[in-house]
């Protein structure tokens, strides 16, 4: 199985992620190591990714997810996945369930003010949440719950949905 941590930069997917990789004794995956270096210098420089500099980037990702769902291994992956097409190009063909960490542009906009050595910053935050589709199909947690308390709560809704 594959987690799909998603939401707009800020939301915490890294963190959540890495937590449920650890609670889960899953692999670990960040959508970050995936980008190349220039549109890594594109976001930090607030200039809005096209469809066009994602589409090597999805589909980087979904061959390491492929890979290791061959092997039979289970990963969390941390990933904005904002656009409906990007989860789609993702998941095709896997079996993974999206995790949505919602929370408003104020509550998000703090948390990216506080965090220090990420390449987005506040600037690319407005794109962020115009491009937002969000999904319909998804375990959706509040970012304003702990780290602790996200990670638990999305671990009892799997179970629960497991039966």
């Amino acid at each position: 199985m594959i987690l799909l941590v998603m939401g707009v930069t800020g939301s915490g997917k890294t963190t959540i992620a890495q937590g449920l990789a650890a609670k889960l004794g899953w692999k670990f995956l960040d959508a970050d190591d995936f980008h190349s270096a220039a549109n890594k210098e594109k976001m930090h420089a607030g200039i809005h990714l096209t469809d066009e500099d994602r589409i090597p980037w999805l589909d980087a990702m979904h061959a390491e997810l492929a890979r290791l769902n061959d092997a039979g291994q289970s990963a969390v992956l941390a990933c904005s996945a904002l656009r409906e097409w990007y989860r789609q190009r993702l998941d095709a063909g896997l079996p993974v369930r999206v995790v949505y960490l919602k929370g408003s542009k104020e509550v998000i906009a703090e948390r990216i003010r506080e965090r220090h050595g990420h390449f987005a910053g506040v600037s690319i935050l407005d794109d962020q949440f115009a491009t937002l589709e969000e999904p319909t199909d998804a375990i959706t947690v509040s970012v304003k719950k702990s780290p602790d308390e996200i990670v638990d709560e999305v671990i009892r809704r799997l179970k629960e949905e497991k039966g």
